[in-house]
């Protein structure tokens, strides 16, 4: 059998989770797992989860998967619903779901739930993707609270610039001139837990942070006191020596310019792993840190184990983890470790720990 694998470990999760709680710990928790839970597997994720207060994902798909595991969380449709029919479904398996536009502001008035609905009306405070504009948002507000369809109301908006020092200050100055103070609020995503704590308010909505990774780029995740719940393993298949001039790879990208033991790796774009990470990539061979080297295959990835003497077919290779901290392999690819968690494909399997 190939042997790459995802650990994905509960218990790490579990303590994310807690690190949240200690942040934030007047507010009440929205896990958001959607995108399979940023690439652990939703279900996975779940029980690693299970003792937030609520869950966030992005369509009912994902809440009906919850809902038919037997979570009995609230569950938070980030996006709202797609279409009138939708809210059946709403009604049908108890979601709350966003309000951030006119159309699904008219699909909720209209709609006829068994059990009036946890409605979560959304600002845009300055992202510009989603929300009401200020001078829209009292009439919005308005018009749930009068509704018989509604039981609770709550008020979000989310973060552009969360991850700098003051970033949140201009939306915070929006969310004061707009949001009545009478009603419970939900503002924070990762980065503002980690470091706004004047914004956490009534609910916060941590993603990235559950699963180890760092929401601001400055701070590494194990300085905010979080552990990575993926580890990304995988092994030796072939071991090279090639001399001084001679290259690895498609395009020759990598010549060595010394005698090199070069570790072929079973791992490549197909499994997820970023094709633009360049030579110098962190990597884990045998339990040593060293660095990739040339362009990453469909199927394979080259790493130096010139200096790892012991490393062999078959010696365990770490491509992102305990070891190798996710944003670091992303730092070097020029991307941001959200995307690469994410892209983990599905024929690579999870191995789940408690």
């Amino acid at each position: 059998m190939r042997p790459i694998v995802a650990h994905i470990s509960e218990a790490a999760l579990a303590h994310n989770l807690a690190q949240v709680r200690r942040y934030a710990p007047q507010s009440k928790v929205i896990s958001v797992v959607k995108a399979n839970a940023y690439g652990h597997g939703l279900l996975n994720a779940a029980r690693g989860l299970k003792e937030t207060d609520a869950f966030a994902v992005l369509n009912i798909s994902e809440a009906i998967t919850l809902r038919d595991a037997g979570y009995q969380h609230p569950i938070l449709l980030l996006e709202g619903v797609f279409s009138a029919e939708e809210m059946t479904l709403v009604d049908r398996y108890q979601l709350d779901t966003v309000v951030s536009h006119h159309a699904q502001l008219a699909w909720v008035l209209e709609s006829a739930p068994n059990i009036p609905l946890r409605i979560y009306l959304k600002l845009d405070s300055g992202m510009h993707r989603l929300g009401f504009q200020p001078q829209a948002y009292a009439h919005a507000l308005q018009q749930l609270a009068s509704s018989a369809n509604v039981r609770e109301l709550i008020l979000m908006t989310h973060f552009a610039n969360a991850d700098v020092a003051d970033g949140t200050d201009a939306a915070m100055q929006v969310v004061a001139q707009v949001m009545p103070a009478s009603y419970a609020r939900s503002l924070a995503n990762s980065a503002a837990i980690v470091q706004q704590s004047h914004t956490h308010a009534d609910w916060v909505r941590p993603g990235i942070m559950l699963y180890g990774a760092t929401p601001v780029a400055e701070k590494s995740a194990s300085s905010l006191g979080l552990k990575p719940v993926m580890t990304l393993q995988s092994g030796l298949i072939a071991v090279q020596e090639i001399a001084a001039g001679e290259s690895v790879g498609y395009g020759s990208l990598f010549a060595a310019d010394k005698p090199t033991r070069v570790g072929i790796v079973a791992c490549g774009y197909a499994d997820g792993y970023p094709r633009h990470a360049p030579t110098g990539t962190p990597i884990a061979v045998a339990g040593h840190l060293t660095r990739t080297l040339g362009r990453v295959s469909m199927d394979m990835l080259a790493a130096d184990i010139t200096d790892i003497p012991q490393a062999a077919i078959g010696s365990t290779v770490e491509l992102w983890g305990e070891q190798v901290p996710v944003d670091a392999v992303a730092l070097a690819a020029g991307t941001i470790g959200y995307e690469l968690l994410c892209a983990v494909t599905a024929r690579v399997p999870f191995k789940i720990h408690g």
